[in-house]
């Protein structure tokens, strides 16, 4: 008999998408699965149309996090298999099979981890950029990669409980990432798997897309300094977004001493900064080509390359000053 998969799904006030959400879930090819989704005290009408759904709800006594409802969530499986993903996703409907599958081919204790389809279910510029650049950062090291993220992370129930669960106590993201870097620690193999895929809804103007950006830079780089991996290749905090984010502050630089001192010759370094940058991004730079066409690659392009990083950079500092600072979690 086909092993038997826990779909768990958090949920905090995402009234509008968890309904796409479950009906995607339901929808799955793979026939020996249940979906449990613990409501994270949603003030919201959530609950109401979760009720609409053959699925398991859990409901928190009060608002603890996403960790501690994915937890929760565990606890109260039955499958041998847990398939986390998130309340925004919608899992395409070979997801589950595929996952099956790909933790059967390793060790049983192997962490399988999924990511965003290229192209989001909102086809907006700023949720096209984002599914586009996620896409590719998760899927740049596919074994042992440094994390595997909660929006499609696949491991055995018994692996799971042996590891203890997510983090509670902790910051209000990254508790994918910090899980992850515990399972490393412990000898547990990652592996990425860029078959299995869930569709994210973004719906992202500028100004979400930027907040998003500063939000994630500033807790990300907070959790690196404590974990004294600031400058390593990690998915999405790649290594060439950070170096997107030194070719613009060094851009800049350039530029505002060739204006202070009209020293238009100095000013010309500034392309070839640009033009190394390029060099550096030019997987993801192709990626974006791939996913939209020229068009899109190019407005794609000049966003990460001139804009994206104010808010990466922004954040990072904020990160850096908190964690010099002494805040916790």
């Amino acid at each position: 008999m086909a092993k038997f998969v826990s779909i768990i799904i958090p949920n905090r006030n995402n009234g509008e998408t968890i309904a796409r959400c479950l009906e995607a879930a339901l929808a799955s090819d793979y026939e020996n699965f249940e979906v449990i989704v613990v409501d994270d005290g949603s003030e919201d009408d959530s609950v109401t149309i979760i009720r609409k759904f053959p699925c398991r709800l859990v409901q928190l006594p009060h608002h603890a996090g996403a960790s501690a409802a994915r937890n929760a969530g565990a606890q109260k499986s039955r499958g041998e298999i847990l398939f986390f993903i998130d309340a925004d996703c919608l899992l395409m409907k070979d997801a589950v099979k595929q996952a099956v599958e790909a933790l059967s081919a390793y060790d049983p204790e192997t962490i399988i981890g999924g990511t965003y389809t290229k192209l989001p279910y909102d086809r907006s510029f700023y949720s096209v950029f984002q599914s586009v650049f996620i896409n590719y950062s998760e899927t740049k090291k596919l074994f042992n990669p440094d994390y595997i993220a909660t929006h499609a992370m696949v491991i055995a129930s018994g692996t799971f409980k042996k590891a203890g669960g997510f983090p509670e106590d902790f910051m209000p993201i990254l508790e994918d990432v910090a899980f992850s870097h515990r399972l490393r620690r412990a000898g547990y193999t990652l592996v990425m798997n860029p078959d299995i895929l869930v569709q994210h809804i973004f719906n992202f103007t500028f100004w979400k897309s930027m907040r998003n950006a500063v939000r994630k830079s500033k807790y990300w780089a907070q959790y690196s300094m404590g974990n004294k991996d600031l400058f390593v290749d990690s998915g999405t905090a790649s290594v060439e977004l950070k170096y997107n984010v030194l070719s613009f502050v060094v851009t800049a630089c350039i530029l505002m001493a060739g204006i202070s001192t009209q020293s238009w010759t100095a000013a010309l370094a500034a392309p070839l900064v640009i033009i190394g940058n390029s060099l550096v991004s030019r997987r993801l730079l192709r990626a974006f080509y791939d996913a939209q066409g020229f068009s899109f690659s190019l407005c794609a392009s000049c966003y990460y390359m001139l804009v994206y990083p104010l808010a990466v950079g922004f954040g990072s500092v904020c990160g850096i000053y908190r964690h010099f600072k002494g805040n916790g979690p």
